[in-house]
């Protein structure tokens, strides 16, 4: 009988090992071995809403092969749930493509305000809002000109730093409001809210300079819709109208609201657990990187997630419109590390800081955690490696060094085509030593607040496109550490041998992609389970 049982434990552990997670991937990595036919026509659609998820093969357009891995690697494979620490604006964790991914704390009884788990804060049910109710705040460079001039580089850095963006805003600001005037008397000219191309050049115009800017308009309108003319200029009305009120403002004091010295990193507690934030617009940008990592797949609405089915998203609120404190985001990471978070996205940076060190030192921290950060490039278009490149905050190497912890990834924008001028995000910053490996980040569809869905761009989507593989790899793998998954991210990815051009404006030039990167390569979910698959057999 014992013999028997014995056998049979066998034989199941056989079956089990015939099956499921253990199974040995077998498939061959993609590769390109050979020139592909870029995508001429324009994406349908269907596929620039999930374009992010197609297949450069099967579908000539530069995704992460997304899709492809679901279908031939993760049928019948378990997994282990993932917790994924969204550090940003906030979380709409109200939308209905989200309600079941958000992580709630099990040690911690809601609304009793009482610190059940005492970790420092009360109530703390799907995260923490480390801004209280802030939106707007300056820029750092502001707040070092706020603190007087003391001779330093840096202040003379800030000075100049605050010259030309305040002129650009107010140059800016005098544009939108043009347009809006014109915009309104083309209006009142035609008869028509929503006028065309073709009603402005029936215009018998007597002002020149309506006359000027009617070409300019009839240009915009044979691309786009009125209607979406009017948003956007909207838009640009509220972008540097935020900007002098706020970002630029050296007589605004956010932090006053929240009561907290962002100067003394001892000063804790503050905050509180309202992860949305104090109106769902602000959480727009957290809501949308939430959605790429964790909107449901395949349910008919809205797009999909890249890792859905096996991850949580904790909401950590530090990101406002501005720049965000380098108390904020030490503190966030830890808060994510300590509270089970095994990937933290991070789309956010900026150029100046003022307290770097605590930063580093949570980067470090979250490394000895085994925890994975994963991080946006930027989206200025430039160039960050050292020697002519541009100081960036948060990064892994204190600027200038070497990097300090393995436990740390930068991500550069793609594209969705794959040409010499279609690949590389126009807006995406690059470079050889400070940027890791590309992933999608133009036009990317995803969650924003009240239960809607939209097309948003930047360094600041291709991270958690990248954050989503590297939650499905820590979720099927999860004895892989944090530096393993780091380097399948880089090594497995796709490597097209081609010049792209990169930057913007004067800044613009043409490199091989090689050089765009650290790995010269494009994140490949295929490829990476693949490879976490032999790695977690010592292969």
């Amino acid at each position: 009988m014992k013999f028997k049982s014995i056998y049979l434990s066998a034989a199941l552990a056989l079956f089990l090992a015939s099956c499921g997670s253990s199974k040995k991937i077998t498939a061959t990595p993609l590769a390109i071995n050979t020139t592909i036919t870029a995508k001429k026509a324009d994406l349908t659609d269907t596929q620039e809403e999930r374009w992010s998820h197609l297949d450069l093969f099967t579908d000539t357009i530069p995704g992460m092969s997304v899709d492809r891995a679901y279908s031939t690697l993760l049928q019948g494979r378990k997994a282990t749930k993932i917790i994924v620490g969204v550090v940003d604006s906030g979380v709409d964790i109200e939308h209905p493509d989200l309600q079941g991914v958000i992580w709630t704390n099990p040690k911690e009884i809601a609304g009793n305000g009482i610190d059940d788990d005492n970790n420092g804060y009360i109530d703390d049910i799907h995260g923490w809002n480390f801004l209280g109710d802030i939106n707007h705040e300056n820029m750092e460079f502001i707040r070092i000109l706020k603190k007087g001039d003391d001779g330093s580089e840096t202040y003379k850095r800030a000075k100049a730093k605050y010259d030309e963006e305040y002129n650009q805003a107010l140059a800016g600001k005098m544009q939108m409001d043009f347009i809006l005037k014109a915009d309104k008397k083309f209006q009142e000219l035609t008869g028509k809210e929503n006028y065309t191309a073709e009603d402005l050049k029936a215009l018998d115009l007597k002002d020149p300079s309506l006359t000027s800017v009617r070409s300019q308009f009839v240009m915009i309108l044979a691309q786009i819709s009125r209607e979406e003319l009017a948003k956007e200029v909207n838009s640009g009305v509220e972008h540097y109208t935020n900007e002098i009120e706020y970002h630029l403002n050296l007589k605004y004091n956010a932090r006053e609201i929240l009561g907290d010295n962002p100067d003394d990193f001892n000063s804790r507690g503050y905050g509180n657990n309202n992860v949305i934030g104090p109106d769902k617009d602000g959480a727009k940008h957290g809501t949308h990187v939430s959605g790429i990592i964790a909107q449901v797949r395949n349910n008919g609405i809205g797009g999909d997630g890249v890792a859905s089915d096996v991850v949580e998203i904790m909401a950590v609120r530090a990101v406002p419109d501005g720049d965000e404190y380098d108390k904020d985001v030490a503190l966030a990471i830890r808060y994510a590390v300590d509270n089970g978070a095994k990937v933290i996205n991070g789309s956010f940076g900026k150029y100046f800081s003022t307290h770097s060190e605590w930063v580093y030192d949570a980067i470090k921290y979250a490394g000895e955690k085994d925890v994975l950060i994963v991080c946006a490039a930027g989206n200025e278009g430039a160039y960050l490696d050292k020697n002519g490149g541009v100081e960036r905050y948060p990064n892994d190497n204190m600027v200038t060094g070497p990097e300090f912890s393995d436990n740390f990834i930068c991500i550069g924008a793609l594209n969705n085509k794959l040409t010499e001028k279609g690949l590389v995000a126009p807006f995406s910053n690059y470079g050889k030593n400070n940027v890791d490996v590309f992933s999608p980040g133009m036009r990317i569809y995803a969650t924003t607040p009240d239960n809607h869905y939209e097309f948003l761009q930047g360094t600041s989507m291709a991270s958690p496109n990248a954050a989503g593989v590297a939650a499905l790899i820590r979720a099927y793998y999860p004895k892989l550490s944090a530096s393993q998954v780091k380097h399948i991210l880089m090594d497995s990815g796709l490597a097209p041998n081609m010049q792209v051009q990169v930057g913007e404006g004067e800044d613009q030039k043409v490199i091989m992609f090689s050089e765009a990167s650290k790995s010269g390569k494009i994140v490949n979910a295929y490829n990476a389970l693949i490879m976490a698959d032999q790695i977690s057999r010592g292969k």
